[in-house]
């Protein structure tokens, strides 16, 4: 099954329309600088398209604040509903665009990861348990020498001169 190719400024923008929505009423601007930080750090990988750092750094920043969206939202939920009806929908709404970003990132962490692979990048994840091939097909015996070199040379002297005639 091929994975399918989402560009970076898709990613970007829509973390970053949910964020906007989502600092609208309740979070506090330790949410927004954080978010608004990595969101500044994909933009610089959405401008040098051959940088591998770039788009590491990004995932990276993607990463932690997945962590630090669940830190947010356990410290600053509220437990008791706003008093006025306005400000209860909005603070649903606001509530329900954090929570969807933080849904929605480690689906962009995936996608973000292909890109730095397609990159060049060449960070491999095995969460399998290390292991050890056997496999020696590739490689060369040291017993065997080619044929076609010559006898070897070592000094880089020239076959035919004597031997103790240094030649330059």
């Amino acid at each position: 099954m091929e994975i399918p190719a989402i560009n970076l400024k898709a990613i970007v923008l829509v973390h970053w329309l949910l964020t906007t929505w989502g600092c609208m009423a309740w979070l506090p601007t330790s949410f927004a600088w954080g978010n608004f930080s990595v969101l500044a750090v994909g933009v610089w990988a959405i401008a040098q398209r051959d940088s591998i750092d770039a788009v590491l750094m990004f995932l990276i920043g993607m990463v932690v604040t997945i962590l630090t969206d669940i830190i947010h939202f356990g410290i600053y939920y509220p437990l008791n509903d706003l008093s006025v009806d306005r400000g209860r929908d909005v603070f649903r709404f606001s509530a329900g665009m954090a929570i969807l970003s933080l849904l929605l990132k480690p689906v962009s962490c995936f996608f973000v990861y292909q890109m730095y692979r397609e990159r060049g990048g060449d960070y491999n994840v095995n969460f399998g348990f290390p292991s050890v091939s056997r496999n020696r097909d590739d490689y060369q015996s040291i017993d065997q020498q080619e044929e076609s070199s010559g006898p070897a040379n070592p000094f880089n002297q020239a076959q035919d001169s004597k031997p103790g005639v240094r030649t330059y």
